[in-house]
């Protein structure tokens, strides 16, 4: 029996993919550029001890040990887990009763979304500096809105035992973003769904929590993995705390008040930037991208999951 005979490619097939090439090429360059030489770079100096001013000089898994030594490297992961898995489902509640309220019809709807999204444009920068003067002890108007009501508020970034809850609150205000996403999983719920619960008495404690959430819980889930993700990269709000603190002084290598508000990016940007500790913060690069990988691992397998058991599952 003959072999099967490979099908010429034509002159215009060639051609078309030539062409696809060459406008993949720009993105190809930039990848390899940007993104893979560097990650290979800096997997090769989380081997060496390396700073700006000499040449990697290779030490193996020196690096590795230290950091697995250090205990402002288990400090940092607390508070940043702490973001990760304290901040997060406070955010995704927020954000869905925003997108419950915002889906009901009433008048100037429109407008209350814009509202309500608008803060997830301003740069961060700006709202963090616009933050710290509202978290001020004295002239803040978080402690004077709580002294209206007999509290007397507490100093927000210096106390060790409020510095994270107020980066909590901080993200509180910009989830914008997450509201929308919420809101457009809400639009899609099927009214077939509701009309059905209504002829069977169902009220609106059962719709919400038979229908409703099953339908959005696979948005939620994915919205979480992404939150907990951009957790393990909270970097600009301490660093633009600690510097306003500091006055961009040499003090702003610290982590706040007792290191209450060091996050791993920044203690990892510390030890390259600060410390000029090259391969060490290499190490500590590779360690984050390991416990993201793992997260990341685990929450899809949990999406999977709940989209498997949502409405319309067995």
């Amino acid at each position: 029996m003959s072999k099967p005979t490979a099908k010429k490619m034509s002159k215009s097939e060639r051609r078309d993919n030539i062409n696809g090439f060459l406008f993949a090429l720009p993105w190809i360059i930039g990848f390899v550029c940007f993104s893979l030489i560097p990650l290979l770079t800096s997997f090769y100096y989380s081997f060496t001890s390396f700073n700006p001013v000499k040449p990697p000089e290779w030490i193996g898994l020196e690096n590795f040990k230290y950091i697995f030594q250090d205990p402002l490297v288990f400090k940092s992961l607390r508070n940043t887990l702490f973001m990760a898995f304290v901040s997060t489902p406070i955010n995704l509640f927020i954000a869905m009763l925003l997108a419950s309220l915002l889906n009901s019809k009433f008048k100037g709807r429109g407008v209350a979304r814009t509202v309500f999204f608008m803060p997830s444009i301003i740069p961060m920068v700006a709202a963090t500096m616009v933050w710290i003067w509202m978290f001020d002890p004295t002239y803040g108007y978080i402690n004077r809105v709580l002294e209206m009501v007999g509290i007397n508020g507490p100093s927000w970034l210096v106390n060790p035992a409020y510095t994270k809850w107020a980066l909590v609150l901080m993200g509180t205000w910009c989830t914008g973003t997450t509201m929308l996403i919420c809101l457009a999983a809400l639009q899609d719920v099927p009214n077939s769904y509701y009309e059905a619960a209504e002829i069977d008495g169902a009220n609106a404690f059962d719709k919400f929590f038979r229908i409703t959430m099953p339908c959005v819980a696979p948005v939620l889930v994915y919205q979480g993995i992404l939150n907990i993700i951009n957790s393990f990269q909270y970097f600009t709000q301490v660093y633009v705390i600690i510097n306003a603190s500091s006055g961009g002084g040499a003090s702003n290598a610290s982590g706040g008040p007792a290191n209450s508000i060091l996050m791993y990016p920044l203690y990892l940007f510390n030890t390259a930037f600060s410390y000029m500790k090259m391969g060490r913060a290499s190490a500590m690069a590779w360690l984050l991208f390991v416990i993201v990988f793992v997260l990341t691992l685990v929450m899809t397998r949990i999406t999977k999951k709940v989209s498997e058991n949502g409405v319309g599952g067995e």
